[in-house]
Protein backbone atom coordinates (compact mmCIF):
# COMPACT_ATOMS: atom_id res chain seq x y z
CA UNK A 1 0.00 0.00 0.00
CA UNK A 2 1.50 3.13 -1.01
CA UNK A 3 0.13 7.06 -0.10
CA UNK A 4 -0.22 9.78 -2.45
CA UNK A 5 -1.41 13.47 -1.88
CA UNK A 6 -4.86 14.90 -2.93
CA UNK A 7 -2.84 17.64 -5.26
CA UNK A 8 -0.60 15.62 -7.15
CA UNK A 9 2.44 16.53 -6.35
CA UNK A 10 4.11 13.88 -3.93
CA UNK A 11 6.00 11.01 -5.03
CA UNK A 12 3.78 7.78 -3.73
CA UNK A 13 4.88 6.89 0.29
CA UNK A 14 4.93 4.54 2.39
CA UNK A 15 2.86 4.24 5.26
CA UNK A 16 6.01 4.53 7.96
CA UNK A 17 6.82 7.43 5.87
CA UNK A 18 3.69 9.53 5.64
CA UNK A 19 3.36 9.05 9.88
CA UNK A 20 6.31 11.05 10.08
CA UNK A 21 5.29 14.09 8.03
CA UNK A 22 1.56 14.69 8.26
CA UNK A 23 0.90 17.00 5.26
CA UNK A 24 2.00 15.87 2.24
CA UNK A 25 5.37 17.32 0.65
CA UNK A 26 3.08 19.41 -1.61
CA UNK A 27 0.77 20.72 1.16
CA UNK A 28 -2.27 18.77 0.25
CA UNK A 29 -3.16 15.80 2.02
CA UNK A 30 -2.22 12.46 2.35
CA UNK A 31 -4.69 9.59 0.81
CA UNK A 32 -4.50 6.06 -0.36
CA UNK A 33 -3.24 5.23 -3.35
CA UNK A 34 -5.89 2.42 -3.85
CA UNK A 35 -8.88 2.15 -0.83
CA UNK A 36 -8.30 -1.43 0.24
CA UNK A 37 -11.70 -3.52 -0.10
CA UNK A 38 -12.98 -6.49 2.07
CA UNK A 39 -15.65 -8.91 1.16
CA UNK A 40 -18.76 -9.60 3.12
CA UNK A 41 -16.98 -13.07 4.02
CA UNK A 42 -13.50 -11.09 4.93
CA UNK A 43 -15.69 -8.62 7.14
CA UNK A 44 -17.48 -11.49 8.77
CA UNK A 45 -14.14 -13.36 9.34
CA UNK A 46 -13.12 -10.75 11.93
CA UNK A 47 -15.84 -11.21 13.88
CA UNK A 48 -15.00 -12.42 17.43
CA UNK A 49 -12.00 -10.56 17.72
CA UNK A 50 -10.89 -8.38 20.70
CA UNK A 51 -10.19 -5.11 19.87
CA UNK A 52 -6.30 -5.19 19.93
CA UNK A 53 -6.80 -8.19 16.88
CA UNK A 54 -9.56 -6.01 14.62
CA UNK A 55 -7.42 -2.98 15.03
CA UNK A 56 -3.98 -5.31 13.92
CA UNK A 57 -6.06 -6.54 10.93
CA UNK A 58 -7.80 -3.48 9.70
CA UNK A 59 -4.46 -1.19 10.36
CA UNK A 60 -2.47 -4.57 8.53
CA UNK A 61 -4.26 -3.18 5.41
CA UNK A 62 -2.99 0.19 5.38
CA UNK A 63 0.60 -0.37 7.55
CA UNK A 64 1.70 -2.77 4.64
CA UNK A 65 5.43 -2.04 5.35
CA UNK A 66 4.94 -2.38 9.27
CA UNK A 67 5.84 -6.56 10.04
CA UNK A 68 2.39 -7.96 11.11
CA UNK A 69 3.77 -9.11 14.46
CA UNK A 70 5.62 -5.54 15.27
CA UNK A 71 1.92 -4.14 14.02
CA UNK A 72 0.04 -6.42 16.58
CA UNK A 73 2.29 -5.65 19.61
CA UNK A 74 1.95 -2.08 18.96
CA UNK A 75 -1.93 -2.46 18.80
CA UNK A 76 -2.15 -4.79 22.20
CA UNK A 77 0.38 -2.01 23.90
CA UNK A 78 -1.84 0.72 22.53
CA UNK A 79 -5.88 -1.01 23.35
CA UNK A 80 -4.68 -2.68 27.08
CA UNK A 81 -6.87 -2.16 29.99
CA UNK A 82 -3.63 -0.11 31.66
CA UNK A 83 -4.97 2.39 28.55
CA UNK A 84 -8.82 1.73 28.10
CA UNK A 85 -11.48 1.82 31.01
CA UNK A 86 -13.80 -0.66 29.60
CA UNK A 87 -12.28 -4.26 28.73
CA UNK A 88 -14.23 -4.13 25.44
CA UNK A 89 -12.43 -1.28 24.72
CA UNK A 90 -15.43 0.44 22.80
CA UNK A 91 -18.24 -0.74 24.33
CA UNK A 92 -21.90 -0.12 23.12
CA UNK A 93 -24.91 1.44 24.96
CA UNK A 94 -28.78 0.91 23.73
CA UNK A 95 -30.41 4.66 24.89
CA UNK A 96 -33.41 3.74 23.38
CA UNK A 97 -34.48 0.72 21.31
CA UNK A 98 -33.32 2.64 18.20
CA UNK A 99 -30.12 4.40 18.87
CA UNK A 100 -26.95 3.09 20.86
CA UNK A 101 -24.12 5.13 21.50
CA UNK A 102 -20.30 4.15 20.58
CA UNK A 103 -18.21 4.34 23.31
CA UNK A 104 -14.93 5.71 22.64
CA UNK A 105 -13.99 7.79 25.66
CA UNK A 106 -12.44 4.92 28.20
CA UNK A 107 -9.07 6.52 27.21
CA UNK A 108 -6.98 8.47 29.46
CA UNK A 109 -8.21 11.68 28.17
CA UNK A 110 -11.88 10.93 28.53
CA UNK A 111 -12.08 11.71 24.83
CA UNK A 112 -12.68 9.90 21.51
CA UNK A 113 -9.06 11.28 20.41
CA UNK A 114 -7.55 8.53 22.43
CA UNK A 115 -8.31 5.92 20.31
CA UNK A 116 -6.27 7.03 17.64
CA UNK A 117 -3.74 9.24 19.33
CA UNK A 118 -2.59 6.22 21.63
CA UNK A 119 -2.10 3.74 18.75
CA UNK A 120 -0.08 7.52 16.89
CA UNK A 121 2.16 7.81 20.32
CA UNK A 122 3.27 4.10 19.90
CA UNK A 123 3.90 3.99 16.21
CA UNK A 124 5.43 7.23 15.58
CA UNK A 125 8.41 6.14 18.42
CA UNK A 126 8.19 2.67 16.60
CA UNK A 127 9.64 4.51 13.08
CA UNK A 128 12.01 6.75 14.29
CA UNK A 129 13.83 4.22 16.59
CA UNK A 130 14.64 2.12 13.38
CA UNK A 131 15.02 5.49 11.42
CA UNK A 132 17.48 7.25 13.61
CA UNK A 133 15.48 10.59 13.25
CA UNK A 134 13.87 12.63 15.92
CA UNK A 135 10.30 14.77 15.54
CA UNK A 136 8.59 18.04 16.32
CA UNK A 137 5.02 17.21 16.20
CA UNK A 138 3.12 20.99 15.73
CA UNK A 139 -0.57 20.84 16.23
CA UNK A 140 -3.84 22.85 16.91
CA UNK A 141 -6.35 21.54 19.44
CA UNK A 142 -10.45 23.18 19.89
CA UNK A 143 -10.43 20.89 23.43
CA UNK A 144 -9.66 17.43 22.99
CA UNK A 145 -6.80 16.61 20.41
CA UNK A 146 -4.16 18.15 22.55
CA UNK A 147 -4.75 16.39 25.79
CA UNK A 148 -4.95 12.99 23.59
CA UNK A 149 -1.52 14.07 22.00
CA UNK A 150 0.16 15.00 24.66
CA UNK A 151 -1.18 12.26 26.94
CA UNK A 152 0.15 9.60 23.57
CA UNK A 153 3.55 11.37 23.54
CA UNK A 154 4.68 12.63 26.90
CA UNK A 155 7.76 11.25 28.04
CA UNK A 156 8.56 9.36 24.49
CA UNK A 157 12.47 9.53 23.10
CA UNK A 158 13.22 11.71 20.35
CA UNK A 159 9.53 14.06 20.22
CA UNK A 160 8.31 17.29 21.35
CA UNK A 161 5.22 18.41 21.43
CA UNK A 162 4.08 21.92 20.21
CA UNK A 163 0.43 22.46 20.92
CA UNK A 164 -1.80 24.92 19.93
CA UNK A 165 -5.01 26.20 21.77
CA UNK A 166 -7.28 29.18 21.46
CA UNK A 167 -7.24 31.33 24.45
CA UNK A 168 -10.53 31.26 26.74
CA UNK A 169 -11.99 28.65 24.40
CA UNK A 170 -11.85 25.18 26.09
CA UNK A 171 -13.75 24.04 29.44
CA UNK A 172 -11.58 24.45 32.31
CA UNK A 173 -11.39 20.66 32.87
CA UNK A 174 -9.59 20.50 29.05
CA UNK A 175 -7.21 23.18 30.33
CA UNK A 176 -6.17 21.41 33.17
CA UNK A 177 -5.86 18.02 31.13
CA UNK A 178 -3.37 20.04 28.78
CA UNK A 179 -1.70 22.47 30.54
CA UNK A 180 -0.93 20.21 34.18
CA UNK A 181 1.32 18.46 31.79
CA UNK A 182 5.30 19.53 32.96
CA UNK A 183 7.11 17.27 30.94
CA UNK A 184 9.82 18.91 29.26
CA UNK A 185 9.00 17.37 25.92
CA UNK A 186 5.34 19.19 26.31
CA UNK A 187 4.97 23.20 24.91
CA UNK A 188 1.17 24.13 25.54
CA UNK A 189 0.67 27.52 23.44
CA UNK A 190 -2.27 29.60 24.06
CA UNK A 191 -3.08 32.11 20.75
CA UNK A 192 -5.06 34.85 20.86
CA UNK A 193 -7.76 34.00 18.66
CA UNK A 194 -10.13 30.67 17.40
CA UNK A 195 -9.13 27.37 16.71
CA UNK A 196 -9.05 28.35 12.75
CA UNK A 197 -6.51 30.82 13.53
CA UNK A 198 -4.38 27.91 15.61
CA UNK A 199 -4.75 25.97 12.74
CA UNK A 200 -3.97 28.12 10.16
CA UNK A 201 -0.68 29.35 12.30
CA UNK A 202 -0.32 25.05 12.19
CA UNK A 203 -0.50 24.93 8.29
CA UNK A 204 2.14 27.69 7.78
CA UNK A 205 4.54 26.17 9.50
CA UNK A 206 3.91 22.90 7.28
CA UNK A 207 3.33 24.86 3.95
CA UNK A 208 6.77 26.35 4.59
CA UNK A 209 8.64 23.37 3.28
CA UNK A 210 12.58 24.81 4.29
CA UNK A 211 11.60 25.79 8.06
CA UNK A 212 9.53 22.46 7.84
CA UNK A 213 13.04 19.87 6.91
CA UNK A 214 15.07 21.93 8.81
CA UNK A 215 13.05 21.60 12.18
CA UNK A 216 11.71 18.26 11.48
CA UNK A 217 7.88 19.12 12.04
CA UNK A 218 5.41 16.20 12.09
CA UNK A 219 1.34 16.55 12.54
CA UNK A 220 -0.97 14.47 14.77
CA UNK A 221 -3.73 16.15 13.95
CA UNK A 222 -6.34 14.22 12.35
CA UNK A 223 -4.31 15.48 8.74
CA UNK A 224 -2.26 12.65 10.01
CA UNK A 225 -3.33 9.90 8.00
CA UNK A 226 -2.51 7.46 10.98
CA UNK A 227 -5.15 9.00 13.06
CA UNK A 228 -7.80 8.22 10.29
CA UNK A 229 -6.54 4.72 9.58
CA UNK A 230 -7.26 3.77 13.33
CA UNK A 231 -10.30 5.71 13.79
CA UNK A 232 -11.71 3.22 11.10
CA UNK A 233 -11.32 0.26 13.47
CA UNK A 234 -14.22 1.44 16.02
CA UNK A 235 -16.15 1.52 12.66
CA UNK A 236 -15.54 -2.14 11.90
CA UNK A 237 -16.11 -2.80 15.98
CA UNK A 238 -19.25 -1.06 16.49
CA UNK A 239 -20.87 -2.83 13.20
CA UNK A 240 -20.11 -5.97 14.56
CA UNK A 241 -21.36 -6.26 17.56
CA UNK A 242 -24.74 -4.21 16.43
CA UNK A 243 -24.94 -7.39 13.98
CA UNK A 244 -24.21 -9.89 16.40
CA UNK A 245 -27.77 -11.19 17.58
CA UNK A 246 -28.24 -10.99 13.67
CA UNK A 247 -29.00 -14.00 11.46
CA UNK A 248 -25.43 -15.52 10.22
CA UNK A 249 -27.67 -15.21 6.67
CA UNK A 250 -28.61 -12.02 6.80
CA UNK A 251 -25.31 -10.64 8.33
CA UNK A 252 -23.48 -9.31 4.68
CA UNK A 253 -26.66 -7.24 4.06
CA UNK A 254 -27.52 -5.87 7.74
CA UNK A 255 -26.96 -2.34 7.27
CA UNK A 256 -26.37 0.35 10.16
CA UNK A 257 -26.29 3.83 9.98
CA UNK A 258 -23.63 6.10 11.74
CA UNK A 259 -24.34 9.78 13.35
CA UNK A 260 -20.60 11.85 13.59
CA UNK A 261 -20.72 15.19 15.83
CA UNK A 262 -17.85 16.76 13.56
CA UNK A 263 -15.68 19.71 13.98
CA UNK A 264 -12.46 18.88 11.82
CA UNK A 265 -14.63 16.19 9.62
CA UNK A 266 -11.64 13.77 10.27
CA UNK A 267 -14.09 11.20 12.34
CA UNK A 268 -16.31 10.62 9.67
CA UNK A 269 -14.02 10.60 7.23
CA UNK A 270 -12.96 7.59 8.68
CA UNK A 271 -16.47 6.32 8.49
CA UNK A 272 -16.17 7.43 5.01
CA UNK A 273 -13.20 5.24 4.09
CA UNK A 274 -14.95 2.16 6.17
CA UNK A 275 -17.72 2.81 4.02
CA UNK A 276 -15.50 2.57 1.23
CA UNK A 277 -14.11 -0.59 2.26
CA UNK A 278 -17.38 -2.49 2.16
CA UNK A 279 -18.45 -2.01 5.15
CA UNK A 280 -22.34 -2.40 5.32
CA UNK A 281 -23.35 1.39 6.55
CA UNK A 282 -26.06 3.08 5.21
CA UNK A 283 -26.03 6.65 6.35
CA UNK A 284 -23.07 8.29 7.56
CA UNK A 285 -25.30 11.40 9.24
CA UNK A 286 -22.97 14.54 9.60
CA UNK A 287 -23.81 16.24 13.31
CA UNK A 288 -22.61 20.07 13.56
CA UNK A 289 -23.36 22.90 16.07
CA UNK A 290 -23.97 26.61 15.11
CA UNK A 291 -20.73 26.19 13.72
CA UNK A 292 -22.20 24.57 10.60
CA UNK A 293 -20.75 25.48 7.50
CA UNK A 294 -20.58 21.50 7.01
CA UNK A 295 -24.44 21.54 7.26
CA UNK A 296 -24.55 24.21 5.40
CA UNK A 297 -22.07 22.15 2.58
CA UNK A 298 -23.75 18.86 2.92
CA UNK A 299 -28.04 20.82 2.01
CA UNK A 300 -26.79 23.31 -0.31
CA UNK A 301 -23.32 22.62 -2.17
CA UNK A 302 -21.55 25.27 -1.25
CA UNK A 303 -18.79 25.35 0.77
CA UNK A 304 -18.29 28.77 2.07
CA UNK A 305 -15.85 29.00 5.60
CA UNK A 306 -16.31 31.65 8.05
CA UNK A 307 -13.54 33.79 9.87
CA UNK A 308 -12.57 33.48 13.16
CA UNK A 309 -15.03 37.10 13.67
CA UNK A 310 -17.94 34.61 12.70
CA UNK A 311 -16.80 31.88 14.71
CA UNK A 312 -19.07 31.04 17.44
CA UNK A 313 -17.44 29.91 21.19
CA UNK A 314 -20.14 27.50 21.60
CA UNK A 315 -20.95 23.96 24.60
CA UNK A 316 -19.67 22.05 22.83
CA UNK A 317 -16.24 23.75 21.79
CA UNK A 318 -14.40 20.63 20.55
CA UNK A 319 -16.79 21.59 17.04
CA UNK A 320 -15.95 25.71 17.56
CA UNK A 321 -14.17 24.87 13.85
CA UNK A 322 -15.55 26.70 10.82
CA UNK A 323 -12.61 25.12 8.10
CA UNK A 324 -12.29 21.59 8.10
CA UNK A 325 -8.83 20.41 7.52
CA UNK A 326 -9.80 16.64 6.69
CA UNK A 327 -12.41 17.89 4.31
CA UNK A 328 -10.14 18.16 1.45
CA UNK A 329 -9.49 14.60 1.45
CA UNK A 330 -13.49 14.20 1.00
CA UNK A 331 -13.61 16.69 -2.18
CA UNK A 332 -10.94 14.85 -3.61
CA UNK A 333 -13.53 11.28 -3.73
CA UNK A 334 -15.93 13.93 -4.57
CA UNK A 335 -13.96 15.26 -7.88
CA UNK A 336 -12.56 11.52 -8.83
CA UNK A 337 -9.88 11.55 -7.49
CA UNK A 338 -8.89 14.56 -9.70
CA UNK A 339 -6.05 16.53 -8.60
CA UNK A 340 -6.38 19.10 -11.14
CA UNK A 341 -9.92 19.54 -9.88
CA UNK A 342 -9.10 19.46 -6.56
CA UNK A 343 -6.54 22.31 -7.03
CA UNK A 344 -8.88 24.38 -8.90
CA UNK A 345 -11.93 24.00 -6.48
CA UNK A 346 -9.12 25.12 -3.61
CA UNK A 347 -7.73 27.77 -5.98
CA UNK A 348 -11.57 29.17 -6.20
CA UNK A 349 -11.86 29.38 -2.65
CA UNK A 350 -8.83 30.96 -2.51
CA UNK A 351 -10.06 33.55 -4.38
CA UNK A 352 -13.78 33.51 -3.76
CA UNK A 353 -14.10 32.34 0.16
CA UNK A 354 -16.20 29.73 -1.38
CA UNK A 355 -16.35 26.53 -3.65
CA UNK A 356 -19.88 25.85 -5.28
CA UNK A 357 -20.24 21.91 -5.45
CA UNK A 358 -23.89 22.33 -6.18
CA UNK A 359 -23.92 19.79 -8.92
CA UNK A 360 -21.82 17.17 -7.41
CA UNK A 361 -24.97 17.79 -4.37
CA UNK A 362 -27.17 14.44 -5.35
CA UNK A 363 -23.97 12.49 -5.08
CA UNK A 364 -23.85 13.58 -1.35
CA UNK A 365 -26.31 11.19 -0.54
CA UNK A 366 -26.48 8.79 -3.23
CA UNK A 367 -23.54 7.51 -3.83
CA UNK A 368 -21.56 8.47 -0.42
CA UNK A 369 -24.32 8.28 1.65
CA UNK A 370 -23.78 11.67 3.86
CA UNK A 371 -26.83 13.69 5.43
CA UNK A 372 -25.88 16.27 8.03
CA UNK A 373 -27.92 18.53 10.62
CA UNK A 374 -27.41 20.86 12.53
CA UNK A 375 -27.63 21.44 16.87
CA UNK A 376 -27.95 24.29 19.33
CA UNK A 377 -27.12 25.14 23.12
CA UNK A 378 -31.05 24.63 23.57
CA UNK A 379 -30.67 21.48 21.60
CA UNK A 380 -27.85 20.08 23.60
CA UNK A 381 -29.41 20.95 26.88
CA UNK A 382 -32.86 19.55 26.05
CA UNK A 383 -31.76 16.40 24.37
CA UNK A 384 -28.96 15.40 27.23
CA UNK A 385 -31.89 15.85 29.65
CA UNK A 386 -33.92 13.67 27.76
CA UNK A 387 -31.41 10.93 27.24
CA UNK A 388 -30.83 11.17 30.92
CA UNK A 389 -34.28 10.98 31.83
CA UNK A 390 -35.33 8.28 29.24
CA UNK A 391 -31.67 5.71 29.91
CA UNK A 392 -30.45 6.89 32.87
CA UNK A 393 -27.32 7.36 30.99
CA UNK A 394 -25.22 11.22 30.94
CA UNK A 395 -23.48 12.51 27.74
CA UNK A 396 -21.70 15.32 26.89
CA UNK A 397 -22.95 18.53 25.04
CA UNK A 398 -20.91 17.09 21.86
CA UNK A 399 -22.42 13.85 22.37
CA UNK A 400 -25.72 15.52 22.37
CA UNK A 401 -25.17 17.48 19.07
CA UNK A 402 -24.60 13.94 17.58
CA UNK A 403 -28.05 12.24 19.69
CA UNK A 404 -30.12 15.14 18.61
CA UNK A 405 -29.01 15.21 14.38
CA UNK A 406 -29.59 11.50 14.87
CA UNK A 407 -33.21 11.42 16.17
CA UNK A 408 -34.11 13.27 13.12
CA UNK A 409 -32.56 11.15 10.30
CA UNK A 410 -33.93 7.00 11.73
CA UNK A 411 -35.38 5.12 9.68
CA UNK A 412 -37.15 2.23 10.19
CA UNK A 413 -35.19 -1.06 10.88
CA UNK A 414 -32.10 0.45 10.39
CA UNK A 415 -29.99 0.76 13.67
CA UNK A 416 -28.76 4.29 14.41
CA UNK A 417 -25.16 4.39 16.32
CA UNK A 418 -23.98 7.55 17.57
CA UNK A 419 -20.07 8.55 18.05
CA UNK A 420 -19.74 9.56 21.52
CA UNK A 421 -17.39 12.21 21.68
CA UNK A 422 -16.13 12.22 25.28
CA UNK A 423 -17.27 11.90 29.03
CA UNK A 424 -19.54 14.37 30.36
CA UNK A 425 -17.44 14.88 33.60
CA UNK A 426 -15.24 17.07 31.14
CA UNK A 427 -18.36 19.54 30.88
CA UNK A 428 -20.48 19.31 34.68
CA UNK A 429 -21.81 22.92 34.11
CA UNK A 430 -23.63 22.51 30.98
CA UNK A 431 -24.87 18.45 32.46
CA UNK A 432 -26.05 20.52 36.01
CA UNK A 433 -28.02 22.97 33.54
CA UNK A 434 -29.47 20.26 31.68
CA UNK A 435 -30.38 17.49 35.01
CA UNK A 436 -29.49 19.64 38.25
CA UNK A 437 -26.93 16.52 38.25
CA UNK A 438 -23.50 17.50 39.87
CA UNK A 439 -20.87 15.34 38.71
CA UNK A 440 -17.58 15.25 39.55
CA UNK A 441 -13.75 14.21 38.46
CA UNK A 442 -13.53 10.21 37.66
CA UNK A 443 -11.94 8.79 40.89
CA UNK A 444 -8.39 8.81 38.48
CA UNK A 445 -8.67 12.21 37.81
CA UNK A 446 -9.01 13.51 41.09
CA UNK A 447 -7.05 17.12 41.78
CA UNK A 448 -6.81 17.36 38.33
CA UNK A 449 -8.31 21.31 38.92
CA UNK A 450 -6.27 21.84 41.28
CA UNK A 451 -2.51 20.52 39.62
CA UNK A 452 -0.17 23.53 38.72
CA UNK A 453 -0.16 24.52 35.17
CA UNK A 454 2.19 25.80 32.06
CA UNK A 455 1.07 27.56 29.43
CA UNK A 456 2.75 30.49 27.20
CA UNK A 457 0.85 32.64 25.32
CA UNK A 458 0.98 34.18 22.43
CA UNK A 459 -0.40 36.67 19.78
CA UNK A 460 -1.80 35.60 16.63
CA UNK A 461 1.70 35.74 14.98
CA UNK A 462 3.41 32.82 12.17
CA UNK A 463 7.00 34.87 13.17
CA UNK A 464 6.73 34.52 17.13
CA UNK A 465 5.57 30.88 16.80
CA UNK A 466 8.58 29.68 14.43
CA UNK A 467 11.22 31.67 16.53
CA UNK A 468 9.73 29.52 19.41
CA UNK A 469 9.58 26.51 17.83
CA UNK A 470 13.11 26.73 16.59
CA UNK A 471 14.56 27.46 19.87
CA UNK A 472 12.64 24.08 21.95
CA UNK A 473 13.16 22.09 18.95
CA UNK A 474 14.84 18.28 19.96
Amino acid sequence: MKYISTRGGMDAATYSAILLEGLATDGGLVVPETMPRLSAEEIERLRGHNYAELATEILGLFATDIPREDLAEMCNATYSRENFVSADVVPLTAISSEISLVGLSEGPTLAFKDMAMQFLGQSLEYVLARSNRTLNIVGATSGDTGSAAEYALRGKHGIAVFMLSPQGRMSDFQRAQMYSLLDDNIHNVAVEGVFDDCQNLMKALFEDLDFKRAHHLGAVNSVNLGRISAQVVYYFWAWLRQTDGVAESERATSEVSFTIPSGNFGNILSGHFARAMGLPIRRLVLAANENNVLDELFRTGIYAPRGGADTFATSSPSMDVSKASNLERFVYDLLGRDSDRLNAAWRELSETGRIDLRAELPRFVEEFGIQSGTSTHADRVATIKSVFEQSGVLIDPHTADGVKVAREHLEPGVPMLVLETAKPEKFPEIVFEATGERIGVPERLEGLLELPQRVTKMANDEDELRKFVAEHAV
